[in-house]
């Protein structure tokens, strides 16, 4: 059994040391972390389905047994932007999709220590973006080549849960980040960047940073369960070659996010859960700062301290799932999730580089029990085709205009889970 568990444990380290970009679509992050939970639209705060609850509220580990879950998604997103009324010669439609085609791994694993204690480790995308535009929406501002940016963050996250009552546990996570970046395409904007040398087309660049997760989880009665989760901001090491592009010389933080939720065992077979999410885009400076002509000619030019980011606003997410026992071996699961929009009308043009519109998510998902120790889950969510269109969103020192941004996508996640 310590064998298989192990072969385990070296395939998804394996997979994730190739992990890709994650294009996720809450904003930037995962709409769900796990397979199962993917099955729900994200909903996992109070239920506690798999060891990658570690990602959602560590607190749920004390109430599942030991066991090793491996899991991959396949993302398909589709990205689109249109320029219109431009005097410079912008106008056009723009498809960003010179990738197609995703893969997200996740490993994580739960050891009962005793009916109190649980440890645990979860090795996982937290979310990213990826743009790839082969005819360049920015070449009328005097930029050249492919046109786009790539994201990436991996959390790796062990973990202690403590059932302190009979009804009542808490759990604290560490995130340990690491995350990489890449922009292309958008050198001709150098003349507004402190450091113009620093701006694009510098090939990968990585950082790290620390931060934590706490949950807590409690068992009203036999029928409802509540749980809160808080993730704190991790204050990331600088994008050294991107000094030029994020504000603050290349400071690129994860913002925090936190929420609660409920989950109902409607009967014996039905599960009910729903959760509301909030995310604090607006609190890291590179994602929160808007992009104006008036702050660039304030001196705030790229790079700096109150340099331009791309407007995002504070979301929140409302999510609501079912599971199912349909036969002795097999559950099937359903959600639907709604976040708010993080860009603004007036945002849109630079947010050609990261068009994360997707308001509305749609998931379906099962659960084959093969025996008593091993299960296979699937899940597909669609992220609903939104369009986001702009309102005075060039400025007029550009030419001015309006971009509109569109973006649907495909999700398909399988997962593996053995029990010991």
């Amino acid at each position: 059994m310590m064998r298989n568990i192990w072969t385990v444990i070296s395939l998804g380290l394996g997979g994730l040391s190739v992990l890709s970009s994650a294009h996720a679509t809450t904003g930037y992050f995962m709409h769900g972390y796990g397979v199962k939970v993917q099955g729900q639209a994200g909903t996992a705060i109070a239920q506690f389905n798999d060891a990658l609850t570690i990602a959602n509220n560590p607190s749920g580990l004390v109430w599942l047994d030991s066991r090793i879950d491996l899991g991959a998604t396949v993302f398909k997103p589709e990205r689109r932007a249109t320029i219109q009324d431009n005097q410079f010669g912008a106008n056009g439609d723009y498809d960003g999709n010179g990738r197609e085609y995703f893969v997200l791994p996740e490993l994580a694993i739960n050891k009962k220590v005793n009916d109190q204690v649980a440890l645990g480790l979860a090795i996982y995308g937290n979310g990213g973006m990826n743009t790839s535009y082969k005819q360049n929406p920015f070449a009328a501002f005097g930029n050249t080549g492919t046109a786009g940016v790539n994201l990436s963050q991996i959390f790796i996250s062990p973990a202690v849960a403590w059932r302190y009552t009979d009804s009542q546990s808490i759990g604290v996570a560490a995130n340990f980040l690491y995350q990489r970046f890449e922009a292309k395409g958008i050198q001709g904007f150098a003349p507004f960047s402190i450091d113009p040398q620093h701006l694009s087309d510098q090939g990968g660049d990585s950082s790290k940073g620390v931060g934590f997760r706490v949950g807590w989880s409690g068992h009203l009665n036999d029928q409802i369960t509540l749980g809160l989760n808080y993730s704190s901001k991790i204050n990331a090491d600088r994008f050294d070659k991107y000094r030029g592009l994020f504000a603050q010389g290349g400071d690129f933080d994860v913002p925090e996010s936190y929420g609660l939720g409920v989950n109902i065992q409607a009967t014996p077979k039905l599960n009910i859960a729903a959760d509301v999410q909030r995310i604090n885009y607006s609190d890291v400076d590179a994602i929160g700062h808007d992009f104006s002509v008036a702050a660039l000619q304030a001196g705030h030019l790229f790079g700096s301290e109150l340099g331009p980011g791309f407007g995002w606003d504070d979301i929140n997410i409302y999510k609501i799932g079912a599971s199912y026992q349909l036969a002795p071996q097999l559950t099937v699961r359903a959600g639907y999730s709604y976040n708010d929009q993080p860009i603004s009308k007036d945002q849109t043009f630079l947010n050609i580089l990261a068009p994360g519109v997707i308001q509305h998510h749609v998931s379906v998902g099962a659960t084959w029990q093969i025996d008593p120790k091993q299960e296979l889950s699937f899940a597909y969510t669609y992220g609903v085709k939104h369009k986001l269109k702009g309102d005075q969103s060039i400025p007029a020192a550009f030419g001015g205009g309006n971009t509109n941004l569109e973006m649907d996508q495909h999700i398909l996640g399988f997962s593996y889970g053995l029990k010991f």
